[in-house]
């Protein structure tokens, strides 16, 4: 297990279940500290190891307000002295269907939070970093869905690929300040958003047969092996990979710890 980041603090979005709560526990296992919120408030993940407890914040923060997020950051800063990473994970899924056939409140509301509430985090955290020294890294939990179109998820495509372009743009903006920036698309993870993916009928989602074979077959993505290839490739000052020139770093988590 990498251990090049012990001492780093990092905010983790959507921390209360599914993949952001892997991370939050993955990241406290290596000893981090970790600042975790969600629109409940996340418990503290098991399995952290010693002292997690003391490198756990928790709060409940809509990520779709900017002074609440702005205050989330303020607090996790103040709390663990800075903040070296910032994991933009939380968002939603749905509407699912046609796009002609969508309520645009539902879209406004997927927007909101998937669009507008990364740019929120985004901000804050480039902010941040331009307070003091040692620059930070940027991680935007995307998806393959942000460069491949899926009839019937148009808002959510769309949505992941606005995050990419924000992230590739602010890591631009911030290269003189140190502030790194990765889009990350970490593969099929089993989560209630992926079981809600499932149930969607095929006439509305017609790649619905594809995801409903992963989860038959076992084919999901280890979220302890996406935290370890985080941690790998944009955390870690022994190994991290850099933009060379771009923007930021957009990459798939590899399949298998021997394809890292």
């Amino acid at each position: 297990m990498t251990d090049g980041v012990a001492g780093q603090v990092a905010v983790v979005t959507g921390a209360s279940r599914g993949l952001g709560a892997a991370l939050a526990a993955g990241l406290l296992a290596r000893g981090m500290a970790v600042a975790g919120c969600a629109r409940s408030v996340p418990d503290l993940p098991d399995g952290t190891g010693p002292g997690a407890p003391d490198r756990w914040l928790a709060a409940a923060v809509d990520v779709a307000d900017a002074a609440a997020v702005d205050a989330f950051a303020a607090e996790a800063a103040g709390q663990f002295g800075r903040i070296d990473a910032w994991v933009v994970n939380a968002g939603v899924l749905g509407p699912i269907g046609p796009l002609a056939d969508a309520d645009p409140a539902g879209l406004a509301a997927h927007v909101t939070t998937n669009v507008l509430g990364g740019l929120h985090q985004i901000r804050a955290f480039a902010r941040h970093v331009r307070t003091r020294p040692g620059g930070g890294a940027l991680v935007a939990i995307s998806s393959g869905a942000a460069s491949s179109p899926y009839a019937g998820w148009a808002p959510y495509c769309a949505s992941k690929a606005a995050l990419e372009m924000a992230v590739e743009v602010v890591g631009i903006e911030e290269r003189a300040h140190g502030l790194r920036a990765y889009a990350v698309a970490p593969g099929v993870v089993d989560t209630d958003m992926q079981a809600e993916l499932r149930a969607t009928p095929a006439e509305v989602f017609p790649a619905v047969e594809r995801f409903r074979e992963i989860h038959a077959t076992g084919g999901f993505a280890d979220p302890a092996w996406i935290t370890e290839c985080i941690v790998r490739r944009c955390l870690d000052p022994a190994t991290r990979l850099e933009a060379d020139g771009a923007g930021s770093v957009r990459f798939r988590v590899p399949e298998g710890p021997g394809m890292a």
